[in-house]
């Protein structure tokens, strides 16, 4: 029966120690990226304000294509009384008047128009074909009811003069769509470089974690073999004071080690959207790519691809817009013109049958006579706000161009970094097990063990942390560009598949 219980206890520890090891997680920066990617709330940030764009890129695209409407009432009844004026007054050379009554409406009225518009691009004017029809029925008087018909009519509308919104359109929107679709490419490196960020505090926080403990664990056999050589009179008490010292600084350094590791994993796993109970083991990349970038072509692409390009171009042309909507608004003039055929009957067949011509022709003026230079005035300040404009986008051109060159100096530089921070590593690990066994025979004291410990923990961290710059400059030029240099091609996106939520 012993033996029974023990071993359900050793099977049940077995499957304990099982289950804690399948909660850990190793994952590697690329999963991380790509969990990222998809699941991230800055992610589906910036696929919304995809979506956003695209569907008002979209609308502009609609505004240019035919569109039926059909409008009406079904029905209209009306019962009420109006005033009426009759012609019962006398007429002289001063005056004519005639006395008011009420009349008394009682009538049903239903109507239908069908119509087809389009918008002229080119001349800011709208052309459309519609026919309708109308049905009157009156409960009052001789309780007649008569159709209306309109069998077909063409209408134009065409403003003269003025600004041409759909033509102005037609340059802006196709800039700022392209716009949006580069800053979502942006915004998706802008995701990497910040998990990359996570990630590595992680890295760096297990790394001193396990410094930690691995300092502790040195620290307590020094100890041990400190308290040997004391009772032999090998060592004073002061030494062996400093390495009862050195455990005790070493398990508090492994306890807020610890503290940190956790806090820092629970920011990745908040950031990537996985489960708050899942214990995440973070892989040191051992693959970087390699590449020495040049100044000229990183501009080149960056001024290609990058929204920022597309940003100016679009303030300019929105600059060029307002000066002419200033312009157009000086004076205005409206042409509105109608032709078709009308007919009305007792009943439906009569309507259409015979009809006459129905015509109608307006031309429609706003010029300023004396307005004491007010809309000249507003030409005048468009102007003024697109001269500022374009110094502003000249400076910031100028700025762009500064930080693309101080980021290509920076990972050019970063390369010949990181291969000596990992020869250090390497150098201070040596050294460090070299001084652990020359401190265990005696040959130096705990102040060069101490100094060979120290170098070595800050040659790791220092690793790790040029290997961060490394990818986030990496990164970070990729989102300037919108160019993978590791596959040598452009980065870019299937977005209607995207906006539409299509694997």
């Amino acid at each position: 029966m012993k033996r029974i219980v023990c071993g359900v206890i050793a099977l049940f520890m077995v499957l304990r120690v099982a289950a804690d090891e399948g909660q850990r997680r190793a994952i590697t920066l690329t999963e991380a990226v790509a969990l990222a990617r998809t699941q991230s709330v800055d992610a589906a940030v910036a696929l919304n304000e995809l979506k956003k764009s695209y569907w008002e890129y979209r609308t502009f695209r609609a505004d240019l294509l035919p569109e039926m409407n059909l409008s009406s009432t079904l029905p209209s009844y009306t019962k009420n009384y109006n005033s009426y004026q009759k012609s019962d007054g006398t007429y002289t050379y001063q005056k004519s008047d005639g006395t008011y009554t009420f009349l008394r409406n009682n009538f049903l009225d239903m109507e239908g128009t069908l119509s087809v518009g389009q918008n002229i691009w080119f001349t800011g004017g709208r052309l459309s074909l519609s026919t309708s029809l109308d049905y009157m029925k009156q409960f009052g008087g001789d309780r007649e009811h008569r159709f209306m018909s309109v069998p077909l009519a063409l209408t134009l509308e065409q403003p003269i003069f003025g600004v041409n919104n759909f033509k102005w359109n037609r340059r802006i929107e196709p800039v700022r769509y392209a716009e949006a679709k580069a800053r979502f490419l942006s915004a998706t490196e802008e995701v990497t470089m910040l998990t990359i960020d996570h990630f590595f505090n992680l890295l760096l926080a297990k790394e001193r974690l396990l410094t930690a403990e691995q300092n502790l664990s040195n620290a307590e056999r020094l100890y041990e073999v400190a308290k040997a050589k004391r009772q032999m009179g090998q060592i004073s008490e002061n030494d062996l004071l400093q390495m009862e010292q050195n455990v005790l600084e070493a398990r508090a350094e492994r306890t807020e080690n610890a503290s940190m590791l956790k806090s820092k994993m629970f920011t990745l796993r908040s950031f990537l959207g996985l489960d708050t109970d899942e214990e995440l083991d973070p892989v040191l990349p051992d693959h970087l790519p390699e590449i020495s970038l040049l100044y000229d072509d990183v501009l080149d692409k960056a001024l290609t691809n990058n929204a920022f390009a597309k940003t100016i171009r679009r303030r300019q042309l929105e600059a060029d817009y307002e000066v002419a909507k200033a312009r157009g608004n000086r004076r205005q003039i409206t042409l509105f013109a109608r032709v078709g055929m009308t007919g009305t009957d007792r009943n439906l067949h009569g309507a259409y049958n015979p009809v006459k011509p129905d015509e109608v022709f307006q031309l429609g003026l706003n010029i300023p006579i004396l307005d004491w230079g007010k809309r000249k005035g507003k030409v005048r300040v468009a102007e003024s706000n697109r001269e500022v404009v374009r110094s502003r986008l000249r400076q910031e051109e100028q700025n762009f161009r500064q930080n693309i060159f101080i980021l290509v100096e920076h990972f050019n530089n970063q390369q010949r970094q990181l291969q000596l921070a990992e020869a250090a590593d390497r150098i201070a690990r040596r050294r460090y097990e070299t001084n652990v066994q020359a401190f265990i025979i005696g040959k130096i004291s705990t102040l060069d063990l101490n100094d060979s410990e120290t170098r070595k923990d800050a040659a790791r961290q220092r690793l790790i942390n040029e290997m961060f710059s490394y990818w986030y400059y990496y990164y970070q030029i990729r989102s300037l560009t919108l160019w993978d240099y590791a596959r040598n091609a452009a980065l870019d996106a299937d977005f209607d598949r995207i906006v539409r939520g299509q694997k």
